[in-house]
């Protein structure tokens, strides 16, 4: 009979960060909230919701509304101004004050990441309503509760970093 031993000293310095590594996840949590977060941030950009469906425009009602707010806008005959039309058509859905995107926020725990927005009504355009369109934000499907493709490959490939990163030592 043959008797083989290994040194298996590195194999298991290796599993031992491993190990050690994933009892905190916190900074790989941090990092996926990161990412999440900037990603929601570029939907604001490009009006898209998380699987790059383009967000529904602003109804008419809605934007002869606030321009009734300003002032400026309209002519005493109800005609726009140039100024009413060129902020008519800088005007994007979900930027009329700032406070939503104002409000996003992210945390990251031991176990969780976590991303969402501190107004209440976020609810509303995550998940739509009777008479407001959805204009996805987090999710690419609320109902299923999933993130969208390329928020899905982020976080995957954040995972992935930091299991090598973990396996080589670091």
């Amino acid at each position: 009979m043959i008797d083989i031993q290994l040194d298996d000293r590195q194999v298991r310095e290796a599993l031992q960060r491993l190990q050690q590594r994933l009892s905190d996840m916190t900074p790989v949590m941090r990092a996926i909230a990161t990412a999440l977060e900037a990603g929601v941030e570029k939907r604001f950009e490009t009006a898209t919701d998380p699987a790059g469906r383009p967000w529904k425009p602003l109804a008419a009602s809605t934007l002869s509304a606030w321009l009734d707010r300003g002032k400026g806008n309209r002519k005493k005959d109800g005609i726009l101004t140039q100024r009413g039309r060129e902020r008519l058509a800088s005007r994007r859905p979900l930027y009329d004050t700032g406070d939503l995107l104002g409000s996003l926020t992210s945390s990251a725990s031991r176990s969780q990441a976590r991303v969402g927005f501190g107004v209440p009504y976020a609810a509303y355009h995550e998940f739509g309503t009777k008479r407001m369109p959805r204009r996805g934000l987090l999710m690419a499907d609320p109902q299923a509760r999933t993130l969208g493709e390329a928020d899905r490959r982020e976080v995957l490939a954040i995972i992935r970093e930091a299991l090598q990163d973990a396996a080589r030592g670091g």
